[in-house]
């Protein structure tokens, strides 16, 4: 088989294999979760359609199979958050935050059908990535909805998808396209420091200038984007481009950790 840029290092394996399901073994199975990862993460990373998969790859309906049960059973959220944990760990930090960073990305949609939306701020006809992230810059949940979602009610709906999850939480910077209702809401029902983050630069400044804290999610969309399958949003239903954010998060995390250990 071709060795592609986006394959698991043997390393990189290994940290990732005691949290994989088990895989029931089959008289007729050739391919173990390394093979089937590769493939996976080969299409995410390069961007292409699961069909147009090289044919030393194991066969795409394989990768196609595994990814889509993963993303419906919540592994891909589940890996991305074990993963997480030890990151934090390997950086010197606590494995559950105490402070994050919400933001929101619109991308365009393809020609796959689904619901999508038009942000008239950005000029996108599609979706509006959701994201909360640590300090470091690890995603901690994703929400994909209608690029017109407000960003208020988009935050919201995000926070209470999340907070179940992550009850050590206690300040989050947000970008100021969530002042107003968000800020209204998050004091009335959680108990949440939520910070404003400046503008990125001042009037008659020159060059560009990153806002504190802020800078730190718009570099996690540079990592997602990275990946030529979150470019634009291909996927028919939402919660597979929740499902793909995860398992990126999850190919980035590895690499850092290969690093570490």
């Amino acid at each position: 088989m071709t060795n592609y840029p986006s394959d698991l290092s043997t390393k990189e394996y290994e940290l990732l294999k005691p949290l994989l399901p088990e895989l029931k073994p089959h008289p007729r199975r050739k391919w173990d979760w390394h093979l089937i990862l590769n493939a996976i993460f080969y299409v995410l990373r390069g961007g292409c359609a699961w069909r147009l998969m090289p044919s030393d790859h194991v066969p795409w309906q394989t990768a196609y199979h595994y990814f889509r049960v993963w993303s419906l059973d919540g592994t891909w959220e589940r890996i991305n958050g074990s993963l997480r944990a030890q990151v934090r760990v390997a950086s010197g930090r606590h494995p559950e935050p105490t402070a994050g960073i919400v933001d929101s990305q619109s991308a365009k949609t393809g020609r796959q059908g689904g619901e999508c939306g038009f942000d008239g701020h950005k000029g996108v006809k599609g979706r509006k990535r959701f994201i909360l992230t640590d300090t470091l810059g690890l995603v901690l949940k994703a929400k994909v909805l209608k690029a017109d979602t407000h960003e208020g009610a988009g935050g919201i709906q995000l926070l209470q998808e999340a907070f179940p999850d992550f009850p050590t939480l206690l300040k989050l910077w947000v970008a100021q396209g969530f002042r107003g209702s968000f800020i209204d809401w998050v004091a009335a029902n959680l108990p949440l420091e939520v910070e404003v983050s400046k503008g990125l630069g001042k009037p008659g400044e020159p060059g560009f200038v990153p806002a504190p804290r802020r800078w730190v999610i718009e570099r996690t969309f540079a990592w997602l984007t990275g990946f030529r399958r979150l470019t634009r949003d291909f996927e028919r239903f939402a919660r597979t481009t929740e499902a793909i954010i995860y398992a990126c998060m999850t190919r980035i995390m590895l690499a850092r950790l290969a690093k570490i250990v």
